[in-house]
């Protein structure tokens, strides 16, 4: 099944979930030892301030990151344009769907480089510790602080720079390799990249758009051993959105009911009474695509879509919903004997639901 969905405005979500941002003063900033998430304090302005470890979002699951920061009115991502892991690992490329839904959730992106790094210890011709050129990612915030333009803007202009970011990782994987005596893959694909993106930024689009697709293809065949679902029906959606991109995702469950098209993210935790909440926030970010869909069609036939955050769990009996009355929340808690903690969670995640209409289910696997 695949479904073609739009989003004809930018996202309006409101976070209700209450999430921790250690506090850095920028003159302390180092984005190697901050946080994967941080609130920095740049005279009167407040950034919220994620990180990616990997500029391959399936690598560390970012989209966590990136949502803790959404209590914050002005929102910074790190990215590396290029991660490679030497000549016995993985070779990761920036991609432009990444950076196309960044700037559809208003996130200014920074486009980093790494600068140094050490010799893995026990595999061969493999490296870890990269460490980001932190005075770098300090003058890109520097300039953002200044900056009144949106998002979008300042990540179209980073893109059209991008170059000279890929240049000064060329330089510092060959200094790494000098001294690390660890080879790293050819630096053709490296130029190849960079020359897609300077000469001609619509096919750096398209062509990470077919790579997203193929990507896309690969998870519908393939079922996560965090996704326990309840009719397999796996479905292929790709949004189209009014700044130009296009976002290739896999819906973990679908089903028509009532002439609603049910969208169903699933997380699941095989020894805990909920999913952790990591994997919660991720399927939020999720939530919050879903919930601002419009003209949601399957072979062109139109249906209202209803996103939903279900979560499983072995260790629960029963099922509530943020859409339970409170006598059975209250039931379901006292038979599942939850403490104060998880209740005050749920009630948080059940009121984002419903002031962002999508809904949250909780249910034995």
């Amino acid at each position: 099944m695949e479904i073609k969905a739009q989003i004809v405005e930018g996202i309006k979500y409101k976070p209700i979930l209450k999430c921790h941002l250690n506090e850095v003063l920028f003159d302390e900033f180092d984005i190697n030892s901050a946080k994967s998430s941080s609130l920095v304090l740049f005279g009167q302005n407040r950034f919220g301030l994620s990180k990616w470890v990997s500029p391959k979002r399936t690598r560390s699951y970012p989209y966590e990151r990136v949502y803790i920061t959404f209590s914050v009115s002005k929102r910074i991502t790190v990215i590396p344009v290029v991660k490679d892991e030497g000549i016995a690992g993985d070779r990761d490329f920036l991609q432009w769907d990444t950076v196309s839904l960044m700037s559809l959730l208003d996130v200014y992106v920074i486009l980093a480089y790494y600068e140094t790094a050490e010799k893995h210890r026990s595999r061969v011709g493999k490296i870890t510790n990269q460490r980001f050129d932190n005075d770098f990612v300090v003058t890109k915030i520097e300039e953002i602080s200044s900056y009144h333009s949106s998002a979008l803007h300042w990540n179209l202009k980073e893109l059209k720079s991008i170059s000279s970011v890929l240049e000064k990782a060329r330089i510092s994987y060959k200094r790494i390799s000098e001294k690390t005596n660890v080879s790293f893959h050819s630096e053709r694909g490296l130029n190849s990249f960079a020359e897609s993106i300077s000469e001609n930024l619509s096919d750096f689009m398209e062509s990470s758009r077919l790579k997203a697709q193929s990507a896309q293809s690969r998870e519908f065949l393939t079922i996560q051993p965090k996704e326990i679902l309840a009719t397999q029906t796996k479905a292929k959606i790709t949004i189209t959105n009014y700044l130009g991109g296009k976002y290739f995702f896999t819906v973990d469950e679908v089903l028509i009911k009532d002439g609603n098209l049910l969208l169903i993210e699933s997380k699941h935790s095989k020894s805990g009474k909920l999913p952790s909440v990591g994997d919660i926030k991720d399927g939020l970010l999720k939530m919050m695509l879903y919930a601002n869909l419009e003209n949601v069609n399957i072979d062109d036939k139109l249906f209202l879509s209803l996103p939903v955050l279900r979560l499983t769990s072995e260790k629960v009996t029963g099922e509530i919903s943020s859409n339970s009355e409170l006598e059975t929340q209250e039931n379901f808690y006292r038979e599942n004997n939850f403490n104060k903690r998880k209740i005050e969670f749920l009630q948080s995640l059940f009121t984002e639901a419903k002031e962002n209409n999508f809904r949250i289910s909780l249910e034995k696997s």
